[in-house]
């Protein structure tokens, strides 16, 4: 059984591209030295992730990624919730096609889970620049 699942809690969305971006996620992991052991994407809505950002972080605010680690080590594990409306409206104000903004989030939780943080400036800098980088391997 493949490592990395796709999960679409979202009403609106159809998931397109699963084999493609598994492959990706899979191959930045191995470029990472990362060994996956599950990954977990749920796609959902704003109302369903701001939840979860209550319950569980105590923020009160919408967000398009929440990532939680399982992981040890060199080996990840972890569920990565996304909002498929914070996506589709973040990627409409930024004037990008909402399925590379998609792509965007879905690599920015894997990184987190590969040990990268972006809580100062410097680090929000590195993890654009691994985000870019990896969205430039992407061939779909």
């Amino acid at each position: 059984m493949a490592p990395v699942h796709f999960h679409c809690e979202h009403p609106d969305y159809h998931f397109d591209h699963q084999d493609e971006l598994r492959n990706w996620i899979i191959q930045t992991c191995k470029e990472e030295n990362a060994t996956i052991d599950r990954l977990d994407f749920i796609f959902c809505t704003d109302e369903d992730l701001l939840e979860i950002n209550l319950n569980y972080l105590n923020h009160n605010y919408l967000t398009d990624v929440i990532t939680f680690p399982y992981s040890e080590g060199d080996t990840i594990a972890g569920d990565i919730f996304i909002s498929v409306d914070r996506v589709k409206e973040n990627a409409q104000d930024l004037d990008l096609k909402w399925f590379d903004e998609l792509c965007r989030v879905i690599i920015h939780g894997v990184l987190h889970l590969c040990g990268y943080t972006d809580k100062e400036s410097h680090q929000q800098a590195e993890m654009r620049k691994k985000e870019d980088y990896y969205l430039s391997l992407r061939s779909f």
